[in-house]
């Protein structure tokens, strides 16, 4: 064998090496991302209760729970689809928890409830986890236990799997920033911050 070959050799070799210890590496700023889906009523409110928390990527407004597909809000609406409004949260795991997420959803529910959400009344404005996998199960149930231990309360929120999330027609989408004064209105009508106080005490202090 001569030099260059043993050369070429070792080159070729340190290069497979390489290879090896890159492909079982973490890419540099791909950022792991996993789902949450919740309902707590009007799905306006639901959004800013996730929003801008500190790993959470994306809040979409839709519909889950249901039997049909791709359903309007005209349909779930009217309580016919079995759908519940509902976010989808889009989160890094990294830096925030499914249990983290699951106090704030409990936070900005009332699970007491079961003919709807605040002033919205109907099964389509139910509380309820809709879970993507066993361990999420596992967690909301053992949250769930540990909520009615704290409000020594029946709790009536449902946790059940996720069949399907339809997103929500892209109007409501963000409500909150493209018609606020509509959604400071009906929030404070429909008294879901009053009823919140009472469950759960104040709010604490924003940290923004």
């Amino acid at each position: 064998m001569t030099k260059r070959t043993l050369l070429i050799l070792i080159i070729s070799l340190i290069g497979a090496w390489v290879q090896i210890i890159e492909s079982q590496s973490p890419t540099p700023g791909k950022q792991k991302t996993e789902k949450a889906v919740f309902a707590g009523g009007c799905f306006w409110c639901e959004e800013t209760a996730f929003e801008g928390k500190p790993g959470v990527i994306s809040v979409i407004s839709g519909y889950a729970g249901g039997s049909t597909v791709n359903p309007t809000y005209e349909q779930v609406s009217s309580g016919g689809t079995g759908h519940a409004e509902s976010v989808q949260v889009t989160f890094d795991p990294n830096k925030i928890s499914y249990e983290q997420l699951l106090k704030i959803f409990w936070h900005n529910a009332d699970p007491t409830d079961a003919r709807g959400q605040f002033c919205d009344r109907g099964n389509q404005y139910r509380s309820e986890i809709l879970y993507l996998n066993d361990s999420q199960k596992q967690l909301a149930e053992k949250s769930k236990q540990e909520v009615m231990k704290q409000l020594h309360q029946p709790i009536v929120t449902e946790i059940a799997p996720l069949k399907a999330f339809y997103p929500a027609e892209e109007y409501h989408q963000d409500f909150y920033k493209k018609n606020p004064i509509r959604y400071e209105s009906y929030r404070i009508g429909c008294g879901r911050d009053r009823r919140l106080e009472e469950l759960w005490g104040p709010p604490a202090p924003s940290s923004h």
